[in-house]
């Protein structure tokens, strides 16, 4: 199978992959993404102004933000059971996406996948936390390396992908609390963060970097 350049092609793959019977994406936008929902998967899109046309068949859009979804066990109940694969694309914040993260992997099965967008910036001012160009990947990145710091259990890799790549993480937990119990403290140690830091560590070694080549993707999507 030939190697993937995009981060769609990659999403599509997943979806090819996982096969999963429970789908969850956070932030649909005008629900591209959502093209590569198989006719099998329950898919619930969320996003607090989607601009999605017409979604497919089995498809709910929740018009609200990922924090009110979390918090309503009467929406959560519309993925019908555990999630399988989500994929993050909401808020490009490091303390949003890591609150999104965590909140996913406690619905999550734990041979699930969760994808997270935009971990892998071009360069400083597109990374940046406030947006002025047309690419902006915001501060997501700094969300894996706190994974890979706090949360060692978990396999947690990015892809090099077109144009600000996406991030893989599996062996999911969905009792752990690290997450939940240590947030507030993780923000304030990302928040110190720079992204130059990014530059004189190494992207590789913050980031677990890997080439889009599909021996590489396979493993991590297959579980």
């Amino acid at each position: 199978m030939s190697d993937i350049t995009t981060y769609y092609g990659l999403l599509r793959r997943a979806h090819e992959i996982v096969k999963p019977e429970r789908y969850l994406e956070i932030g649909v936008h005008e629900g591209h993404s959502l093209a590569f929902v198989k006719p099998g998967t329950r898919a619930v899109g969320v996003d607090p102004e989607p601009k999605v046309k017409t979604p497919p068949d089995n498809t709910v859009i929740v018009p609200t933000t990922s924090d009110a979804f979390f918090a309503d066990p009467e929406l959560i109940g519309l993925l019908g059971g555990p999630i399988d694969l989500s994929f993050i694309d909401g808020l490009h914040l490091h303390e949003q996406t890591l609150r999104d993260v965590a909140n996913v992997e406690k619905h999550s099965h734990p041979d699930g996948v969760i994808m997270i967008h935009d971990c892998l910036p071009i360069d400083a001012r597109t990374a940046a936390r406030d947006r002025t160009t047309v690419v902006w990947s915001g501060d997501v990145w700094k969300v894996v390396v706190a994974l890979r710091r706090h949360r060692p259990d978990l396999t947690v890799t990015t892809v090099d992908v077109e144009p600000t790549g996406l991030a893989i993480v599996s062996g999911l937990d969905p009792s752990n609390q690290i997450l939940h119990d240590n947030y507030d403290a993780i923000v304030a140690e990302l928040a110190s963060l720079e992204f130059d830091d990014l530059e004189a560590v190494g992207r590789d070694e913050m980031l677990g970097v890997v080439a889009g080549e599909w021996e590489l993707v396979e493993p991590l999507l297959a579980g």
